[in-house]
C-alpha cells in the first residue's frame, strides 16, 4: 500500500468516517472529525503504523488541519 493511502487509512480508522478519503481537503478540526484526543491517538498510530515520530514542537494545528496537509508534513519527515 502506498504511504499516503495508508495516511489516510489511519485517518478514516481515527475520524470513523469515509470523507477524509473522500474529500482530502476537509478540515479536520473545524469539521469536528479530530481533536485533542483524536490527535494524539493520531501521532500514536502515525508513530507504530508508519514508524515516523513526530515530535511535538512539528504539530501545528494550523499545518495539519487536513489529510492533505498531514500526508505533506509527514512525507517531510520521512
Amino acid at each position: 500500500m502506498a504511504f499516503r493511502e495508508n495516511v489516510l487509512e489511519i485517518l478514516e480508522e481515527i475520524t470513523e468516517t469515509e470523507e477524509v478519503v473522500q474529500n482530502p481537503n476537509i478540515q479536520l478540526f473545524d469539521e469536528g472529525l479530530l481533536d485533542s484526543m483524536a490527535t494524539v491517538q493520531l501521532l500514536i498510530e502515525i508513530e507504530e503504523k508508519l514508524e515516523i515520530t513526530v515530535p511535538v514542537s512539528e504539530f501545528d494545528r494550523d499545518e495539519w488541519a487536513t489529510p492533505e496537509m498531514i500526508i505533506t508534513q509527514l512525507e517531510a519527515l520521512k
